[in-house]
């Protein structure tokens, strides 16, 4: 399934591979949003493919927390 944009019809470009890294891992997103000092809205944002822009700083901490690489966590969908 393609990830689609929740303000538009047209697929998403990039797709978040939040909760397939967090299953992974065994770790829950009140863990990660708690670890990265992000809340868990914005995360979910994240995860749903809704979100519009993330920080670099974000994203660093979420890739440090979850001991992947940006490119392990945002795919082209």
């Amino acid at each position: 399934m393609t990830p689609r944009r929740a303000d538009e019809t047209e697929p998403a470009l990039i797709h978040c591979r939040l909760d397939e890294l967090l299953t992974e891992r065994g770790m829950t997103l009140t863990q990660l949003s708690e670890q990265v000092g992000v809340s868990l809205v914005n995360l979910s944002v994240l995860k749903n493919d809704r979100a519009k822009a993330i920080r670099y700083s974000t994203l660093a901490a979420i890739c440090d927390a979850l001991q992947c690489d940006v490119g392990d966590l945002l795919v082209r969908a």
